[in-house]
């Protein structure tokens, strides 16, 4: 039997940000420093992804239509 261990690597930064920005950003988040600046840096990693999706629209077809996705409910 194999044991995996998963661990959540972090790295501790100093990071100059201007004061407006943050004050916007926690509003925008709703939340503290350190989530507001992980849930910026989630959303920047994923931008590039979401590039990629956008580039793919209407080049994409489907088997299915949507009323047979509705009807495997």
């Amino acid at each position: 039997m194999v044991e995996l261990q998963v661990t959540n690597m972090a790295r501790k930064i100093t990071v100059e940000v201007p004061d407006k920005l943050l004050e916007r950003a926690q509003e925008a988040s709703g939340e503290g420093i350190t989530k507001t600046v992980r849930t910026g840096l989630q959303l920047l990693a994923a931008s590039r992804t979401y590039e990629r999706l956008r580039e793919l629209r209407g080049k994409v077809k489907f088997s299915r239509t949507a009323a047979d996705l509705k009807e495997d409910r």
